[in-house]
């Protein structure tokens, strides 16, 4: 089950945004080893400041969090523009009203040792891409934009996520990076959803509620 939590609004959320803070830093600083910096636990960077919508995985019954990402409209400040343009071709822009670019997707040490099967990493992460189609479709986003490496595109096909790789991947810290993009459609969300089994929304009754009476301002930073 995923909570949608706007980010001018996180405070009300205060477990779940430490949760998120909290496993950004274990995965990308502590298992991955990504330059990021980390302070009193948290990874959080200047995008956060820029009241990002949260995708945030929980347990249906328990809520215990397992894994999140964010969502940044590119007609303002995303990572793909202003963290790493130079896996995009000269001179190339993408910046659009419909489209939102997807970061720091990441889900807990313990679902990671659960692996494929149900509750496991794959499992969480299949949630999330679905949780992105949804909110595309509710949006009207056409498309969503990210930037990873060559572990996560494994991953992404793993779960049966083939994303369009734009630009020119390059060496990033000693690891080959891409830049990509998803089409979003009800067609293509209804077909991830067969693909991996899932049956119906994966967004939590009240999220759309929550979350998207702000999602003109979102749209407009």
């Amino acid at each position: 089950m995923l909570k949608l939590i706007e980010g001018s609004y996180a405070s009300f959320f205060p477990k779940e945004m430490d949760a998120i803070f909290r496993n950004r830093a274990e995965t990308f600083a502590g298992r991955l080893g990504w330059d990021v910096v980390v302070r009193n636990g948290y990874e959080r960077d200047r995008f956060d400041d820029l009241d990002p919508l949260y995708l945030v995985s929980v347990d249906p019954e328990t809520e215990r969090y397992r894994g999140s990402l964010r969502l940044l409209p590119t007609t303002g400040p995303n990572m793909l523009r202003d963290v790493f343009p130079q896996l995009l071709e000269d001179g190339e822009c993408i910046e659009s009203a419909t489209i939102w670019e997807a970061s720091r997707i990441c889900a807990t040490a313990s679902e990671g040792q659960s692996g494929r099967g149900k509750g496991g990493a794959h499992s969480v992460l299949g949630e999330l891409i679905a949780g992105i189609g949804e909110v595309g479709v509710i949006a009207a986003l056409t498309q969503i934009v990210a930037v990873f490496d060559e572990r996560f595109l494994r991953i992404l096909k793993a779960v049966r996520c083939h994303p369009e790789i734009i630009g020119k991947p390059q060496l990033i810290g000693g690891t080959m990076s891409y830049a990509a993009r998803f089409d979003t459609s009800e067609d293509i969300l209804e077909a991830f959803r067969a693909s991996l089994g899932i049956d119906g929304s994966v967004l939590a009754p009240d999220a759309i509620e929550l979350a998207f009476v702000h999602l003109r301002v979102l749209n407009k930073t």
